[in-house]
């Protein structure tokens, strides 16, 4: 990367899809799901170093302490949402609060990204694209019909950094997810965005006005605590609540894909947590005292409890206090993925 960029890393998630563990301040992004680290914090790592500024961090006020607690010291500024108005109004935040030249490198915190240098390969094909007023998103290669992801379908080719992005596709019965599988060019949607901050700003005026010039009045009024600017509650809250997909990606002319295979999951569901754990010989997945006979492909995650699974296949058990859940566990979606991120 020839030029520094400036991650931005949306931190404001419940993460609700991995209850009981993910709840509250004690979102996803914070818990140590996979390896030792949180999400979040391996968010971090892989947006530090050479090429990168300190990150920004949009998050909500009940998520501050632990953005502090697990950044450990590291340089990096906070913005503060006032509320909760999704990527969008999340995003222009960010906007308003940058000069035109900068690259914001926009991401979510609660992802798994195996394959760093493949991802950072990505970023500086992406920035190119960027500098030339391409509002770029990265494309999963799908490996799976998925009907859980949005899909992009390639386009033209861009002189061998990308595609333009000739359509997205929201999440597709089965049968379509077959059909974009066979035919090829299709990438899943992970959410991760590059682009010249003046070049989104223009495209939110034009697109959305109402969720930019909300977020702009916001920072405008903003309160400033060290390295924290927490944005202005009244004109934040005017901010009409949508996906950055919807107010802008999906509407703008100039919209790029960069494809890349860098073992990502969005973690979204206990399914995706079993594909990526470490298993034992039967399949099994434990971070905890475990005792399992003629038991298969199940995951348990419960603290300082002792686990019995007896005749069981395809289960998941979670225990946080005294809440328990237990799932079957669909293998089917998820084996090739778990491979996938671990090559």
């Amino acid at each position: 990367m020839s030029a520094t960029i400036q991650p931005v890393i949306l931190c404001g998630g419940a993460g609700t899809r991995l209850w009981p563990a993910s709840r509250g301040a004690r979102a996803k992004q914070f818990l140590d799901i996979i390896g030792k680290e949180s999400l979040f914090a391996r968010t971090l790592d892989r947006a530090t170093g050479a090429g990168f500024s300190a990150p920004l961090i949009v998050c909500g006020a009940e998520h501050v302490a632990m953005v502090r607690e697990q950044s450990q010291g590291r340089d990096l500024r906070l913005i503060v949402e006032p509320a909760a108005r999704n990527t969008a109004a999340a995003i222009a935040l960010a906007v308003a609060s940058s000069a035109d030249d900068v690259l914001l490198l926009v991401m979510p915190s609660d992802h798994v990204i195996a394959d760093v240098a493949a991802f950072r390969g990505a970023i500086a094909k992406a920035a190119d694209l960027a500098r030339d007023d391409w509002l770029v998103t990265f494309g999963i290669a799908p490996d799976r019909p998925d009907t859980g992801f949005g899909y992009i379908a390639s386009g033209a080719p861009l002189g061998g950094a990308g595609f333009a992005v000739a359509r997205f596709v929201e999440k597709p019965p089965l049968a379509d997810a077959e059909a974009m599988l066979r035919e090829g060019g299709y990438s899943w949607n992970a959410g991760i965005f590059l682009f010249r901050a003046g070049r989104m700003r223009e495209a939110m005026l034009t697109h959305c006005p109402a969720i930019y010039r909300a977020a702009e009045a916001a920072v405008a009024n903003a309160l400033h605590d060290g390295d924290a600017l927490h944005a202005a509650s009244a004109p934040f809250e005017q901010a009409p609540s949508d996906s950055i997909d919807y107010a802008v990606m999906e509407k703008d002319a100039r919209v790029a894909v960069v494809p890349v295979s860098m073992g990502w999951s969005d973690l979204g569901s206990w399914q995706a947590v079993h594909a990526l754990a470490g298993a034992d010989a039967s399949g099994n997945a434990c971070s905890d005292d475990l005792f399992a006979h003629d038991s298969h492909n199940c995951l348990v995650r419960a603290p300082g409890k002792r686990v019995s699974l007896v005749g069981m296949d395809n289960v998941g058990v979670i225990v946080d206090g005294d809440d328990i859940l237990v799932i079957a566990l669909d293998r089917s979606q998820e084996v090739r993925a778990a491979a996938k991120a671990r090559a």
